[in-house]
């Protein structure tokens, strides 16, 4: 194969015909180096445009190919994805199921190709006594169903549940987890297949086991018990990274999490030979035995503690070792959780600088991504993006944009060439408004307007019926919490438009959705939030004189508010209260507009806001983008903002209840006031 390979690769101009081409990518994926790689991927996009268009196993090859090499490869992606796109009604279940399979792998999302997808397996009619063919559609298709057509399906499987294979059962019930249904009744049928088979189970298949029933909130003790010793009796016989990764993080998430100084010792030894991505899980389970192991001895509770401090080591160790941008990219992107925050953040940035030179449109967004997770400012990074951005563009996918806009959004940072910048983020994706999610431009457009950028061709592409009725069929699909989010995405989108831009003349329609949300979100105060109230009480002379947990116009959430008159009297609020809903003088929709009780001439409202440390970023103090879109918002609905950081009410400054009221005071009536 080695020579099959150096022989591709020196004739590879040669090459004219992309079915020969794409077996041989696939045969040789395992042994070609990243220069040979971004050849051949050159060389199949030149060629892609010159196959016939049913060509549907090419593409497929090409995807294969994509998922060997561990590459999101847009412009190629796009192309296979219109492919199966055009010859959908030629596609069998099989042929759905493997490309579904591969995007998945990929982390590729096209709600195109799940829409006309979801309609031809709706169209196949398998026979129910075929369970092999129908576990096949029901792991297809129940993700994508719409209701009726998933209680069929459920049926169904749960008539078939009895002659079910172990491997059968397992996709039943990760397909259970896609669809977010926790029918008990069927749940217990796929748990009892399971439970005959466990012993014969891989490691990585009990993990997959257990990740879907705490997700389904299924509870079995004797499952429980019995996956518990199947695990240990492995773990204690297992010397491979990987296979003791598996392990351990599968006996963390089962409900008795106690690890034995066994399975501890197996930890530690194979920790040398871990990669980034096994430390990092690792360090995501011993977390978790840690905050819910209350029975380990002290003797074991000491031992995990110095596995955590090992595992930091040789986390540090290895971001150390790494000689370029890409081989430090591998160790990074497997990072996450509070691992990364509290003890490889600085570290991590630090890598990243050193090989700077070697960020491009190739890994801009990459890099931009993680960025976007540390909760740190690097300015130096940032920069660098930008300027790659600006520079490189036309080699930038549109796909792209959205990762590489976050971290200036999230951190609330204008790079020196924001003009520039945004200019060209948005001149990329104005030729792909028709071809992009819709939940992807729902995030990209609140990105950019956190960062008070409003592309208006953007903006009268999603606020329109077509668009909206787009959505409404893609959040039918999604995950719940991921449909939450755009929701919610949505909607202060819509209420910074409406806010900051008015000319636009787009209507406000969120009022249904936010008294919905708000009704269910009591919203509880924080030991700091109860500290300020009462001692705003004092300042103002009276809880009637300040109001706690209100909602403003356009239902920002504000913590305290008050009202002074033009003598800077406060007022009490039996006669002024807040009503959420519209704002006089703002544009939006009348039937929604609700009347607000004017302020005496010169009275000014106040909005007071106590700033954790989540509204900072984590190296400087920084405001972030949301909290400052919410102070913005809050000025132009008429308040006087006044902003409470933690830093400086925990501050030695004011330690003591004297110090902090005159703050408060001097913050509502300016120095000298009483």
């Amino acid at each position: 194969m080695g020579k099959i390979a150096d022989i591709v690769n020196r004739k590879l101009e040669a090459i004219q015909d992309l079915r020969a081409l794409s077996v041989l990518m696939v045969s040789i994926s395992s042994l070609i180096s990243p220069c040979f790689q971004e050849r051949l991927l050159t060389r199949a996009e030149l060629l892609f445009d010159t196959v016939d268009s049913s060509k549907v196993n090419i593409a497929r090859r090409i995807l294969l190919f994509l998922r060997n090499v561990k590459h999101s490869h847009y412009p190629l992606l796009e192309r296979c994805n219109q492919v199966f796109i055009r010859n959908v009604s030629h596609l069998d279940l099989e042929s759905i199921s493997r490309i579904l399979s591969l995007y998945q792998s990929l982390q590729f999302h096209s709600f195109e190709f799940i829409e006309v997808a979801r309609g031809r397996l709706a169209e196949l009619s398998l026979p129910s006594d075929h369970p092999e063919s129908f576990v096949r559609l029901f792991a297809a298709l129940g993700p994508v169903a719409r209701p009726e057509i998933r209680k069929q399906l459920k049926s169904t499987i749960l008539l078939l549940s009895e002659e079910l294979s172990s491997q059968q059962a397992l996709t039943v019930l990760g397909a259970m987890e896609d669809m977010e249904s926790r029918d008990s009744h069927l749940i217990k049928k796929i748990v009892s297949v399971l439970y005959r088979h466990l012993d014969n189970c891989k490691s990585v298949e009990l993990l997959k086991i257990i990740q879907a029933l705490t997700f389904l909130h299924f509870q079995s003790k004797e499952l429980f018990m019995k996956l518990r010793e199947v695990l240990l009796s492995r773990l204690e016989a297992s010397v491979t990274p990987s296979e003791v990764s598996v392990l351990v993080s599968a006996l963390s998430m089962l409900p008795y999490p106690h690890l034995n100084e066994t399975a501890l010792s197996r930890t530690e030894t194979v920790l040398p030979q871990c990669d980034f991505r096994e430390l990092s899980d690792l360090v995501v389970c011993l977390m978790r035995w840690i905050q819910n192991d209350h029975l380990c001895s002290a003797s074991t509770a000491g031992k995990q503690l110095d596995l955590l401090q090992k595992l930091d080591h040789w986390g540090h160790r290895r971001l150390q070792q790494s000689t370029s941008l890409d081989l430090l990219w591998e160790e990074l992107k497997s990072v996450k959780g509070e691992w990364l925050h509290e003890s490889l953040v600085e570290e991590s940035i630090t890598a990243l600088q050193r090989f700077m030179d070697e960020i491009d449109h190739s890994n801009v967004a990459k890099i931009a991504s993680f960025l976007s997770k540390t909760n740190y400012l690097s300015t130096p990074l940032l920069d660098r993006i930008a300027s790659v951005v600006v520079e490189q563009i036309k080699k930038i996918h549109p796909f792209s944009v959205l990762a590489i806009i976050l971290p200036f959004s999230i951190l609330n940072y204008d790079p020196p060439q924001k003009d520039e910048f945004f200019g060209a983020c948005v001149q990329c994706c104005n030729s792909y408004l028709g071809t992009l999610d819709p939940g992807t431009l729902v995030f990209l457009g609140f990105s950019m307007a956190t960062l008070e950028y409003f592309p208006e061709d953007l903006l009268k592409k999603m606020f329109n019926i077509e668009f909206l009725a787009r959505l409404d069929s893609q959040l039918e699909i999604l995950p719940s919490s991921l449909s939450a989010r755009i929701q919610f995405r949505l909607m202060e989108l819509n209420r910074a438009v409406c806010l900051e831009c008015p000319e636009l003349q787009v209507p406000w329609f969120h009022d249904r959705f936010c008294q919905r949300q708000f009704n269910k979100d009591t919203g509880v105060m924080n030991g700091a939030q109860q500290q300020i109230y009462k001692m705003l009480a004092e300042v103002l002379g009276g809880h009637r004189y300040v109001k706690p947990s209100t909602l403003s116009p356009y239902y920002h959430t504000v913590d305290f508010e008050c009202i002074l008159d033009k003598r800077k009297k406060p007022l009490p609020y039996e006669s002024h209260s807040v009503t959420p809903g519209k704002s006089p003088g703002v544009h939006g929709d009348s039937n929604t507009s609700r009347a607000e009780p004017r302020l005496p001439p010169e009275a000014e409202r106040i909005a007071i806001e106590f700033l954790d440390v989540r509204a900072f970023c984590s190296n400087i103090l920084h405001l972030k983008g949301k909290s400052a879109m919410k102070k913005r918002h809050l000025e132009i609905l008429g308040y006087r903002v006044i902003q409470v950081p933690y830093f400086e009410w925990n501050s030695m400054a004011m330690s003591t209840k004297d110090t902090r009221m005159d703050y408060l005071r001097e913050q509502i009536f300016g120095a000298g006031r009483s």
